[in-house]
């Protein structure tokens, strides 16, 4: 985190994951599996500020270094939630636009998050044309089989896309086929985000729509 500017995408994943403005610039609601340093909770809060955040964290002494971290106090559309993920996500029935899964422990991505079962909960969850986006480690020896899962579950409707360093696939995944005629994009930037922070993004995505 900079602290000069805490809500600042300062990692290439995270900056890729935000590519699901360019499906749908102005989300309703989004869910957050994985709070760690909150860095793209904080980025969504403030310029996204429609919006309504549920964070979903696990690990209780995570969510006790929020000050530290700046994340946001809970008010009237953010919220962190503690709990696992996994089952808290299916409590929801066509509620998300976007569910950003990042959420990683001392062993590396959870079981749970990688699932069937947990990638059900998620499909259930979103809103029509809803869309989920998972970081992986591009390197993990399970990694094409967990993709394998995401294409089963969403009907192929799923774009993998990797960071410059390739350390990352980022899948973004939908319901309906959005994703499967994405060149030519409208490009809209959200009506609450800067033009410059707009340009900041942008590189990091156009690819993917070209």
């Amino acid at each position: 985190m900079w602290t000069k500017d805490p809500s600042a995408l300062n990692l290439e994943y995270t900056r890729i994951m935000m590519a699901f403005l360019l499906f749908n610039p102005e989300p309703r609601r989004i869910a957050m599996v994985g709070l760690g340093g909150g860095s793209l909770a904080k980025f969504c809060y403030q310029h996204l500020p429609a919006a309504r955040i549920d964070v979903f964290e696990i690990n209780p002494h995570v969510i006790a270094l929020r000050d530290s971290f700046q994340v946001p106090q809970d008010d009237d559309r953010f919220a962190v939630l503690q709990g696992d993920g996994a089952a808290l996500i299916r409590q929801y029935r066509n509620e998300y636009d976007a569910v950003l899964v990042d959420g990683y422990d001392i062993n590396g991505l959870p079981p749970q998050l990688t699932t069937d079962a947990f990638y059900d909960a998620c499909f259930n969850a979103l809103a029509p044309n809803g869309m989920m986006v998972c970081n992986f480690h591009a390197s993990h020896p399970k990694y094409r089989s967990y993709l394998g899962r995401i294409k089963q579950r969403f009907a192929g409707s799923v774009l993998e896309v990797n960071d410059l360093s390739c350390a990352h696939g980022i899948v973004f995944a939908c319901q309906g086929n959005t994703l499967k005629h994405c060149t030519g994009l409208p490009k809209r930037r959200p009506d609450a985000m800067s033009t410059e922070m707009w340009l900041r993004l942008a590189p990091t995505f156009w690819p993917m729509l070209v």
